[in-house]
This record gives C-alpha cells, structure tokens and sequence, in this order.
C-alpha cells in the first residue's frame, strides 16, 4: 500500500476519532409519570457507572409519598431495565438518595422519616440491582440526620451525614468493612458551634476524603476538607480549603488513586460561579483555586467525577435566563480545562445534574420540568472519557498483540499496552475471578498502533484479575493480581 496513503489514512481517522470524543447522544426520559421526581444535590451522586454497568436512583412521587427508586442500563446506557422502588414508606419520606457501586455490588443511602424523625438508611444489592436485601437504619436519635453520601473501595463502605443531636449540626461517619453486611460506630468527625452540614465522600483504597461547608469563621460559609488513611479508622485534622470574603456553597469530591477534585460554587466575584481545587498527593496538599465558569448568571451545584487524568464537571446555569445543564472536562487533572458544553436546550428548567464516568463513557443525570412537572433524564457521551488510553506509537505494528500489564502485581495503578495493525472496533475489559466484569477499559473504534492503557483498580479488592482485549477476530487473554 502507499506510504502517503497509509499517513493520510492515520490522520483522517485520528481527526473523526477526535471528534467522536465530544459527541454527546440525545437526551434520554428515565421515568414517565404525572407526580414529580428528582435528583438529589450534588454532595450525593445520582448515577453511578462500573464497566457497562450504569445505575441511577431519584425520589418519586407516584405513590403520594416520596419514594427511592432505582433503574440500571447493562450496556453503557443504551437500553434501561424496568424501575424498582427501593422504600415503600406511606407514613414519611424517602429522600436525597446516593448511590455508589463496586462491580455489581451496588450501595444506596438516603434519609428517611417514617419512624418519625429524620434518619440515615442504607440499603444494598450485590447482583447489580437484580435484587436488594433489607434496609439498614444507620442513624438512630432523636434529633434530625440529613444529606447522607456514600463511597465504597473494595469490601469497605463508607457513609457521611449532618446531624444535629448536639445542638447544632456537625458531620457525622459511619463505615463497614464486609461490603454493607455490618455496620461500625458512629464517629463524630466535626466539633465546633458553628453549622457544619452537606458533606461529601470519596474513597480510593484506604484514602477516605471528606469535604463539607462550615461557618465557623464568622465570615459566611467556607469549604473545609478530613482524610483518613487507614479506611476510616482514625482522621487527620480538619483543612480549611477555601478563604474568601464570599459565601462557598454546596463542595463535590472525587478521588482517582492520589488524585482528589473538589468542586463547589461561590460568591466571591458577586455571583455565584464553579470552582475547582485538587491535591495530588492524597489530600496532604492543595494547589490553588481555579474557576471554571466565568458569566453574569449564576452557576449551582457542580457535581465532579475524576478518572484521572481526565475530570468531568457538571452543574445548572442560569446565563440563558432559565436552567440549563453544562458540562466541563479537562484532559490533564486540571490544569487547563475546555471549553463550557451546553448539554440541555429547553424552555423548562433543568437542575441537580449529577456525574460518573467508566471505560470510554460519561453519564449524566438530572431533574427536567419540560413535560411541566419533574422528571429524570439521562444523557451521555460514549467516548467522553478517552484520556486513560494513550496511542504511543503510531507506526502500524505487523499484528495484533496485548501485553502483559506492568507492573504485575500492582496497586492500585498498572499499565496494558496493545497493538492493532489496522483500524477497528477494540474492546478490552478486566474481569474478576468469577469472571463477573470488573471494568471496562476501552470500548470503541481505534486507529492503527501501539497503545497504552492506565488502569487504576482502586475500588477493587485485593485479588486475581483476568483481563481480555477483542479487536475484530483477535482476542487475548492475561492475568493480573491486584495487592493491596
């Protein structure tokens, strides 16, 4: 073949693969019913993605009560499985779930008033949503518990909350360490008299990150920051994160192996606008505030999903006088971002989003008043979230080839290379000892060479993994072990 064909070949389908990374598919309507629905605010995640798996949970008025209720989609979002209500609490309310997933364990908590007050619960399936055992109560006082979040790595859960059994409301934690079956104390990760309230967590191995917002300073409300390092068992002090003379509002954390992103709005520039902060060393240190929004309108409730390199931002926008949903990524942790995408265009408003991103996709969820009540809608971009894959030689190799992943064992990051020696479909996927998918690596159309995979595997459990690229007739098979 010649040469300059070949070349002309690599380019033009560098620049259409290039350009598939930002297509963003129609939006999807999750549920259809007159009452309303919703998400919940951005310290709890909505969606959540392992592999093809993507699972989202609202509250749902149907029933003249408020409900959680859940959906999952088995091939990246595709197609969406019937609803399951999770509660079915006529005398209270179930509301502001989140849901976390490792696998096909999935881990939902919410707050709850049918015993009365206001209460944690927690409730979990380890099936990928087939089926769901028997809720937890996992507050239990007289006084009100709100806002839970949730975050598992490996075999340990971990759950954070405000509550206000000591007189003003202070954060409240809560972990297992066998996947949800039991449950440990409660520990008071806050004191002080002033509010400490919405705290949200991530976890990446024994790393566990909090953020939260606190008026301690006397100044309006600022973004204050605890890690554990040893699962949860014991925390460090509290880290101010933020210093401004405006109000902070409403922080979102996300972790990928050391990486950590917080994101949050403020008011320090007169109205309220997104900002990013990020730690690359586990949360010892934090570099500068960055602002990722710059408009005249108000900007509410960012949601972050880090798969570094690559961070994924979403929030609603008021700067087409009514909400909207935008979306932000960057490519390198954060130190340059792109440019805002719109990702709804109605004259009803759209709010709450929430964001998770796994192989190649990114998923997004929000509440939409278009049908003129809330409803839940889906969104995504099927090769979003591209940047862990790396073409390090474009020189067409002479087969198909995938390598053995270094280093080997690992924890929790390794590389796997591949070669293809002609453009196509790849998929390559890490499958668990029961050959159950783990997560999904690559999944889309790839030009001719040599590339380079990061894996992190941080929220899975120490132990053996099989993991298998298809590229047209080729497949391979290798395994890895994950030590922790």
């Amino acid at each position: 073949m010649n040469k300059k064909f070949i070349i002309l070949t690599f380019f033009i389908c560098v620049f259409f693969s290039g350009t598939a990374y930002s297509q963003w598919q129609p939006d999807v309507r999750i549920r259809n019913w007159s009452a309303n629905s919703f998400t919940s605010p951005n310290n709890a995640w909505s969606v959540a993605s392992s592999g093809p798996n993507v699972y989202i949970v609202w509250t749902d008025l149907r029933t003249g009560s408020k409900d959680i209720y859940f959906r999952i989609s088995t091939n990246g979002g595709v197609n969406w499985q019937d609803e399951n209500r999770l509660t079915n609490n006529y005398e209270g309310i179930s509301y502001n779930p989140c849901i976390a997933v490792n696998g096909s364990n999935a881990h939902v908590v919410w707050y709850d008033t049918y015993q009365g007050n206001p209460e944690i619960y927690y409730r979990r399936s380890t099936n990928g949503g087939a089926n769901w055992l028997s809720e937890i109560r996992l507050s239990n006082n007289s006084f009100d518990s709100y806002r839970p979040s949730v975050s598992v790595s490996g075999s340990l859960v971990h759950v954070v909350w405000y509550d206000n059994r000591d007189g003003n409301d202070e954060i409240y934690y809560k972990r297992s360490t066998n996947s949800g079956a039991t449950w440990g104390a409660e520990t008071r990760l806050t004191s002080d008299i002033s509010y400490s309230i919405v705290p949200s967590v991530t976890s990446s191995g024994n790393y566990v990150h909090v953020v939260w917002k606190e008026g301690r300073n006397g100044s309006g409300f600022e973004i204050y920051y605890k890690r554990s390092t040893d699962g949860g068992a014991s925390w460090g002090p509290d880290t101010r994160l933020t210093n401004d003379p405006g109000t902070t509002e409403s922080p979102s954390i996300s972790v990928a192996g050391m990486n950590v992103s917080v994101v949050w709005h403020d008011t320090r520039d007169g109205n309220n606008e997104i900002y990013h902060k990020s730690s690359s060393n586990g949360g010892t240190s934090w570099g500068a505030d960055t602002r990722l929004t710059n408009n005249s309108s108000d900007q509410f409730y960012p949601s972050v999903s880090n798969q570094s390199p690559i961070l994924h931002v979403v929030w609603y926008d008021y700067r087409h006088n009514n909400f909207e949903i935008y979306y932000k990524r960057s490519t390198n942790s954060g130190t340059s971002w792109e440019n805002d995408v719109r990702l709804t265009n109605e004259q009803a408003e759209s709010r709450f989003p929430s964001v998770s991103a796994a192989g190649s996709s990114v998923h997004v969820v929000w509440t939409d008043s278009r049908h003129g009540h809330d409803e839940i809608y889906y969104k995504r971009n099927p090769t979003g979230n591209f940047v862990g894959i790396e073409n390090i030689s474009s020189e067409i190799p002479n087969g198909f080839s995938l390598e053995q992943n270094y280093p080997n064992p690992f924890n929790p990051v390794t590389n796997i290379n591949f070669s293809i020696p002609k453009s196509g479909f790849v998929k390559l996927v890490v499958y668990d000892i029961m050959g159950k998918i783990a997560a999904e690596l690559v999944n889309g159309n790839y030009s001719a060479g040599t590339y380079k995979v990061d894996f992190d595997a941080s929220q899975l459990s120490s132990g053996t993994y099989f993991y298998k690229i298809t590229a047209g007739e080729f497949t391979s098979v290798k395994k890895m072990t994950l030590v922790k």
